[in-house]
């Protein structure tokens, strides 16, 4: 069998290698053919001689060299990708955890610069309680108006206590002949003397009500001049400026009282109004549904007067529908038109004094019905009416009449409260300037029960005074 030469090149030896020798194919072929029951062993011999000659050509080619040398080959290139991609994957997991630690560091950071700032607050705040100042509830500060004002007055005297120039002390002073220990005893006495004044304050605000802020001021006022007479062997005084920043912190919170004690009446008016506007539309409602009954009553009498042929009966009946028509139509202007109503001017001498009146408008088809409630369990008296006029702009001559006796108004925070000291004459002259037609006004009230009281207290009293005499007879 031929060989191919030591000569030739690798990739020709692959080739070979990869396709069988032509003489070899066709010797096996043969062989194939020949081998027979009674040659085998012969011909395996001479097959393992063939193989054996196979393998030396092999070596003495070096074909083994160059096909183990390509399998590293691929083995190193799989196994460089293989470590390329470890080697990326890695890089990756890296780069996440180093951004995670960046961001947890930035964190820590934001975390330590806060608590850096609420440690220092703290220290703030601890120094000023020792001169008790606390951040107490304060009422004004829920106000949106009034919080901005309340908060420069704390930042402002709180600052004035860090800096110990809320009270003024003697300078020189000694303590067993000792200026150290003066010193001390100086601060320790301004301390405690100016936590007295701010407890002081304190209750004050706590205390401050709508209507008290004078005797809150004066309370203040009067702890200050007790502080500094216990303070007058080291001549302390409360700085000018330091008590007038805790005056108007109980000023501010006196100020919102008085707006949450405006809206909270004007809240209690709305809804009596609101009261007084059902009422009048529920009698309204009613009246009309009576005088439907009535349109219908007299209908049916028309219908049957004119089927009798009495036409006197007819007639009187169809008056009396017109009458009940005319009523439903008023009925229905004054439940549509919300201005039309009942001017009123009463008073109350009993109750209020001889010069005052209140002036107000009712939509109530019984406009005393309005009179009587407001004279109920309120007052110990019941009002008289000076004037009762119905009109279809009542609401312009009501707002024409507060307005001209403005000045006069007894109550200016709650102007639902419709009180005037000025005498009944003046209300009718503004009346007939405004060319007001009334047809009916009382100037002197009757005062009945108030009037007949008065008799009977006077008698109550000569009837006591008599007992007495007699007594000491």
């Amino acid at each position: 069998m031929g060989r191919p030469r030591p000569t030739e090149e690798p990739a020709r030896q692959e080739q070979e290698q990869e396709q069988p020798h032509p003489e070899r194919s066709g010797a096996a072929e043969a062989t194939n053919e020949k081998i027979g029951l009674f040659n085998g062993k012969r011909r395996a011999q001479e097959l393992q001689e063939e193989l054996d000659e196979l393998n030396r050509w092999i070596r003495d080619n070096k074909i083994d060299g160059v096909i183990s040398a390509q399998q590293m080959q691929r083995e190193t290139v799989d196994r460089t990708e293989q470590i390329e991609q470890l080697h990326q994957r890695e890089v990756t997991a890296l780069k996440s955890e180093l951004e995670a630690a960046q961001r947890s560091l930035e964190s820590t950071r934001g975390l330590i610069s806060d608590e850096q700032k609420r440690l220092v607050d703290i220290r703030a705040e601890a120094e000023v309680q020792e001169f008790g100042l606390f951040d107490f509830e304060h009422p004004a500060e829920i106000s949106v108006q009034i919080s901005a004002d309340l908060e420069q007055a704390r930042t402002r005297y709180k600052s004035m206590v860090r800096s110990n120039s809320a009270t003024t002390v003697t300078s020189g002073f000694t303590f067993n002949n000792s200026t150290s220990q003066g010193s001390r005893f100086l601060k320790n006495m301004s301390k405690l003397l100016l936590r007295a004044y701010n407890a002081e304050a304190e209750n004050a605000v706590k205390s401050a009500k709508a209507g008290n802020l004078e005797s809150c001021t004066k309370r203040l006022s009067k702890a200050r001049e007790q502080v500094e007479r216990n303070g007058q062997m080291i001549d302390l005084h409360i700085v000018e400026e330091y008590h007038r920043l805790r005056l108007s912190e109980i000023e501010l919170a006196n100020r919102h009282l008085q707006v949450k004690a405006r809206e909270k009446e004007l809240e209690r008016e709305r809804r009596a109004q609101l009261r007084e506007e059902k009422k009048a539309e529920a009698e309204f409602k009613a009246k009309r549904s009576d005088l439907l009954k009535e349109q219908m009553h007299y209908q049916n009498l028309a219908d049957a007067m004119r089927d009798r042929g009495d036409s006197e009966g007819l007639e009187r009946a169809l008056s009396q529908l017109h009458d009940v028509e005319h009523s439903i139509a008023d009925v229905d202007y004054r439940a549509a038109n919300t201005r039309a109503g009942y001017v009123y001017v009463i008073s109350n001498v009993g109750s209020f004094g001889k010069n005052v009146v209140k002036i107000g408008m009712t939509r109530r088809l019984d406009p005393m019905d309005r009179v009587r409630e407001l004279g109920d369990a309120s007052v110990p008296f019941t009002f008289d009416v000076h004037a009762l006029f119905f009109s279809s702009d009542a609401v312009g001559i009501e707002a024409m009449l507060h307005r001209t006796f403005s000045p006069e108004r007894i109550n200016r925070i709650n102007l639902r409260r419709e009180y005037f000291a000025v005498t009944p004459e003046q209300v009718l002259s503004a009346l007939q300037d405004q060319k007001v037609e009334v047809v009916e006004y009382t100037l002197d009230a009757p005062a009945e029960q108030y009037r007949q009281s008065i008799v009977i207290r006077d008698k109550q009293s000569e009837s006591s005074e008599d007992t007495t005499v007699r007594r000491g007879l």
